[in-house]
């Protein structure tokens, strides 16, 4: 189904999908808008944790307690309370990763597949950053992976011309359901396209180019009215051309997607109080904020994030925004209540890597010279008395 971008596809496959009664697993940290639909419609949302020390691959073992424990209470009649009687509808996985830039191997997709085939819950996949990875990695469907295993879990994907093709504008996306052997989504299918029929798609001038676009191998009518005319060769000629001028554009895209992504958290990893996990993929990266080195204007994510709009003019977006909420800094109240004291918490901010390169620069030496104006002056004390 063609639908208006790849907010658009998703917001028709969870409106098909959810209902009242219903649960969504979404990741977290993760792209706020899965919650905003499945709200909206009154399902449940539920968290299940990334990785960071695992280059944010997906905690199977809590999205497994978390899947275990709803089914307990459905077996157990926990009637009495409708948020324990609601049945999980749906897994959803971003591949690669708004905002951590993740790419999942197809091992890793493989446990994710074995574990919703094991507890009978559909995978809603988020795949609109598609093949934009560096380093190595390569993009795997999750549907791929599916049918590698036997087609035992249903996979709805969610894709789009406009991050890998760069064509926001355009608002071009759809879903692609592929069922199981039961057939367990066909009335999930059947509901989305009625669904598509009384919302606004995509405009059919931009739905001409998709297959273009996606197939560059094959002849568009044009090529086709030439061909009759002229010969077949020219067209094929045609044809092969326009594949490799698509691929090479992709290749340079994507080689200067991992140079500023390099440049930005090399320069990023360097400074006082920061260390980055280095993306994979998409247009993002993320930032971990060592908050115990830093002053006490600097307590979480949010403070920091405040902090470096007002005196550097520089916007990231803190981890509280992807669902990552911590605790911030405290006072001990043991043998010295003057001390400070950290709780162990995890503060994160996303960076975006798209700039050119002399924004990336300018931007790193601003938040370098942040880090060390709001350096904790406890620990340069502690380094000159115990080294």
């Amino acid at each position: 189904i063609v639908a208006n971008g790849a907010s658009g596809a998703l917001e028709l496959a969870l409106t098909a999908l959810l209902d009242e009664d219903s649960i969504l697993l979404v990741p977290r940290p993760g792209f706020p808008l899965y919650q905003v639909i499945a709200e909206s419609h009154g399902a449940t949302v539920m968290q299940y944790d990334l990785l960071p020390d695992k280059s944010w691959e997906c905690d199977l073992n809590h999205m497994e307690r978390i899947l275990l424990q709803q089914q307990q209470y459905q077996q157990q009649g926990e009637g009495r309370d409708r948020s324990k009687s609601k049945v999980i509808r749906g897994i959803l996985v971003n591949n690669p990763s708004n905002p951590t830039g993740a790419v999942y191997a197809p091992q890793h997709l493989m446990e994710i597949v074995t574990l919703a085939t094991k507890y009978r819950v559909p995978i809603v996949a988020d795949e609109i950053y598609g093949d934009m990875t560096f380093g190595g990695k390569v993009f795997h469907p999750v549907a791929d992976v599916a049918a590698r295993l036997g087609c035992e879990v249903p996979i709805i994907t969610a894709s789009g011309l406009g991050k890998q093709y760069l064509v926001p504008g355009w608002r071009l996306g759809w879903i692609v359901f592929q069922d199981n052997i039961h057939g367990s989504i066909v009335e999930v299918q059947k509901g989305a396209q009625r669904l598509a029929q009384v919302v606004l798609g995509a405009s059919h001038l931009a739905q001409v180019a998709i297959p273009a676009v996606l197939a560059p191998t094959s002849t568009s009518l044009e090529e086709e009215e030439d061909g009759s005319r002229d010969g077949n060769d020219d067209a094929t000629s045609t044809s092969s051309s326009s594949s490799t001028t698509t691929a090479l554009w992709k290749a340079e895209l994507h080689s200067t997607m991992e140079k500023q992504a390099t440049l930005l958290c090399g320069l990023l990893d360097q400074c006082r109080g920061l260390r980055v996990i280095f993306p994979e993929g998409a247009m993002y990266a993320m930032v971990q904020i060592e908050v115990d080195k830093f002053d006490d204007l600097i307590v979480d994510d949010v403070s920091f994030m405040k902090l470096l709009l007002e005196e550097e003019n520089i916007v990231v977006l803190p981890g509280c925004a992807f669902g990552l909420v911590g605790d911030a800094k405290t006072k001990d109240s043991g043998t010295n209540g003057n001390d400070d004291a950290r709780k162990s918490s995890y503060y994160v901010f996303r960076v975006v890597f798209c700039a050119p390169e002399h924004i990336l620069r300018t931007a790193s030496k601003r938040i370098s010279s942040f880090c060390l104006r709001h350096k904790s002056l406890d620990l340069d004390w502690k380094h000159a008395c115990f080294g």
